[in-house]
């Protein structure tokens, strides 16, 4: 027993030696923040990777559950329910569900989160959609509140979701089904039929989780390497000191343990906390507005509950590693060679060809060729590899501006910083690569992003163009000519015009049915026989909505019609047809307004919007998982930022040791500021602003119209987050390089 509490005392000695080294080492400060700031992105991370798969695995659940099960025709049920999907949008949203219902048999079945059947013209509406829509008086479009959808029947707190009983009831005929329950407990059940979006318009979990990897936890695992690697040297002897003392292994473990495991506790304990927080309640994720359903989470409890202790072993299991490792035997004392930096000005010269490879290769190629892709690629992944190697090059040229300087006006910490600089730009490349690159990366997803939700630009610009001064009226379903008629006549101070595609393979002319008062609102004549135009319409309302009615040559049969014949036709036209109202003073129409009307006077309201909204809806789940896109980027580039930092921060107090006599001989304090600026502040503040700016030029010829998808705001922010690490990093690194300046300088100055 007595060999068991002397090594239990042994342990407990060794834990505190490693504690105390590592407070008193020149650079235990920056490394102390590395480890804790590392293990909290890791459990950030690493939460982040068990809450997604929590989240899709429980909106699935949900989803199936509600999905309904259609009646067999050979198998007739005793309760039934007359089922159809239809969407709906609000202003400057993506589109979201909403399913027409009626009882059709016995006991008809509800979906989940319905507790009783509305009314005929009722509606029950999701907690979301009700908040979201209050300035549209979502509460009435439909017809009147009946009640709000309980929290099981939605994948998440934040889905929009409405079911409507039409007023005048629903056909048990197709398009219509007829379900006899929800979920697998009723039966086979039948996709498509299923309510919500999100299936289709989420991305796969995977690639979700490929996102939180690459941008959150490989920036975490770089910024855990920088702090397990601060300091080695001095770690290296000490573990030299060890080891001849007659150290084992395990002794020079508990050492390394008893260093990092401080910093790894608060940190895995400080990402504890955001991890309990987002299972205890519903948050907001920054910049997304998505709402993280917290019920998700507590159902995975246990898996996210061992997140902060798996990110706190792998800190000090890493530590471990590092400090065991076998040591490479120094370089000796032979000077080194200049073909490093060599090689260093070779790659920076490639970098402009590079970029121009990247940005005008492509169009050499031909945008049908397969070299197009290629050479896009080849000339960006160039760039990546030779950008650092710009960077270092830059600032290798500087630094020997600098020590002319210092050599020329006595300035001894611009001449620390000039020598420095220039005998080290590998360095300043390792400095720098991780930031470069990740700007790099970050706009391309973000270009490559948007560009796939192009299909929305022309729908973008029509909208820019006349905004909702003219909409088009799609109607759902079939309607009579007599409710054309009632939604003509409840129209106030707006007119109304029909335009129909040629039917002859699209290349006649397009006809155009109006009245006189909307013809002169077009500016178009008002012929009581008929005429013809031909070229571009004079008013814009008039080109953007033949823009989206489908012709050959622009040529206008000018039919002028009365309403009531109008509205006949309006309700026996094609889905291609364009039936449009505006306004003949050019002001915007009120499209909630408009909605509510439909539903009052159709059996299933219509698609209300200017001429090609729908697309522009239909984007809006690439753009808004682009959200996240920028999210994690900005957060994995602040990340690398202060891995960059906190390597530079260490490097040049490693270094500064020296620089503490010329405290004395200078007669100032000085020579730590310029020294450190150049050191910390100049390289990250050059691949911030560098980076972001190659960056956006290879990203932009990604685009659509010519239009690019890279912001000033987004460039602003990146550029912007890696400017401010860089400015705390170099004042962090002239306090601490001031306090040893000042132990050697004599008491009392």
């Amino acid at each position: 027993m007595k060999g068991v509490g002397d090594s239990r005392g042994l342990a407990r000695r060794l834990l505190t030696v490693g504690r105390v080294a590592g407070r008193r080492s020149e650079a235990g400060g920056a490394r102390f923040v590395a480890l804790l700031l590392a293990t909290v992105v890791l459990v950030l991370g690493l939460g982040t990777l068990v809450a997604v798969h929590a989240v899709y695995t429980g909106q699935e659940e949900r989803r199936v559950a509600r999905t309904p099960v259609v009646e067999r025709a050979s198998q007739r049920t005793e309760s039934s329910t007359v089922w159809l999907v239809g969407s709906d949008t609000l202003d400057g949203e993506r589109r979201f569900s909403v399913v027409y219902l009626a009882p059709h048999r016995g006991d008809a079945p509800l979906p989940p989160g319905v507790d009783h059947w509305p009314a005929p013209g009722q509606a029950v509406l999701s907690p979301a959609l009700r908040e979201a829509g209050a300035n549209e008086d979502i509460d009435h479009r439909y017809g009147e509140l009946a009640g709000t959808i309980g929290s099981v029947g939605l994948d998440e707190s934040s889905e929009w979701l409405a079911y409507v009983r039409p007023r005048d009831g629903l056909g048990a005929r197709p398009p219509s089904a007829l379900v006899s329950g929800f979920g697998p407990t009723a039966g086979q059940v039948a996709t498509g039929l299923e309510p919500g979006s999100g299936r289709y318009d989420n991305k796969p979990e995977w690639m979700f989780e490929a996102v939180v990897a690459g941008m959150v936890v490989l920036p975490g695992l770089a910024l855990l390497v920088v702090g397990v690697r601060i300091g080695a040297h001095a770690r290296d002897r000490r573990t030299a000191l060890v080891a001849a003392l007659g150290g084992k292994r395990r002794d020079r473990a508990l050492v390394a343990v008893g260093e990092a495991q401080l910093p790894a506790l608060i940190g895995a304990a400080l990402g504890a906390a955001v991890v309990a927080t987002a299972m205890l309640r519903d948050l907001r994720i920054p910049h997304t507005g998505y709402a993280l359903f917290s019920a998700y989470l507590r159902e995975h409890g246990w898996g996210i509950a061992l997140v902060p202790v798996v990110a706190f072993l792998v800190v000090l299991a890493a530590v471990v590693i590092a400090d065991l490792a076998p040591r490479r035997g120094g370089g000796g004392t032979r000077p080194r060679s200049a073909a490093r930096n060599t090689w260093m000005s070779r790659l920076a010269a490639l970098c402009p060809v590079m970029m121009l490879v990247a940005i005008r290769g492509p169009d050499f190629a031909g945008p049908g060729s397969a070299w197009h892709m290629i050479l896009g690629w080849a000339g960006t992944a160039g760039t990546m590899l030779t950008l650092p190697a710009a960077v270092a090059t830059v600032t290798m040229a500087t630094g020997r501006v600098l020590t002319r300087q210092g050599q020329t006006h006595g300035l001894a910490g611009t001449l620390v910083a000039g020598r420095r600089t220039s005998t080290h730009p590998g360095a300043t490349a390792r400095l720098v690569t991780g930031i470069t690159v990740a700007l790099i990366v970050l706009m391309q997803a973000i270009a490559w992003q948007d560009l796939f939700a192009s299909q929305s630009t022309d729908a973008r610009y029509t909208l820019n163009r006349i905004g909702r001064s003219a909409v088009s009226v799609g109607t759902r379903g079939t309607v009579t000519t007599a409710d054309m008629t009632t939604f003509l006549r409840r129209l106030p101070d707006t007119e109304a015009v029909l335009l129909t595609p040629p039917t002859n393979n699209h290349n006649g002319p397009i006809t155009l049915y109006g009245d006189c008062t909307a013809l002169t609102a077009l500016r178009l004549p008002c012929p009581p026989h008929g005429a013809r135009a031909d070229g571009v319409p004079e008013d814009p309302r008039l080109r953007e909505l033949v823009r989206w009615t489908p012709h050959g040559a622009l040529i206008l049969d000018i039919r002028r019609t009365t309403r009531d014949t109008l509205a006949r036709l309006a309700a026996a036209s094609s889905e291609n047809a364009t039936f449009a109202v505006l306004r003949p003073d050019g002001n915007d129409l009120s499209v909630p307004a408009l909605k509510k009307l439909s539903y009052e006077v159709f059996p299933r309201g219509a698609r209300i919007g200017a001429p090609g909204e729908d697309q522009l809806t239909a984007g809006m789940p690439n753009q808004d998982q682009g959200r996240w896109s920028v999210l994690f980027g900005v957060f994995g580039i602040a990340v690398l930022a202060v891995t960059a930092g906190l390597s530079g921060v260490a490097e040049f107090l490693r270094h500064g040791r020296a620089l503490a006599p010329l405290s004395v001989l200078t007669g100032g304090l000085r020579v730590f500021r310029t020294s450190a600026a150049w050191a910390v502040l100049a390289p990250l503040a050059l691949a911030g602003l560098a980076g972001t700016a190659v960056a956006a030029a290879l990203a932009a010829p990604i685009n659509a119209n010519g239009v690019s998808y890279i912001t000033r705001e987004l460039l602003w922010s990146v550029a912007g987050v890696v400017l401010v690490i860089g400015i705390l990093m170099w004042m962090w690194a002239v306090t601490v390089s001031t306090r040893l300046g000042q132990a050697w300088r004599p008491r009392g100055d």
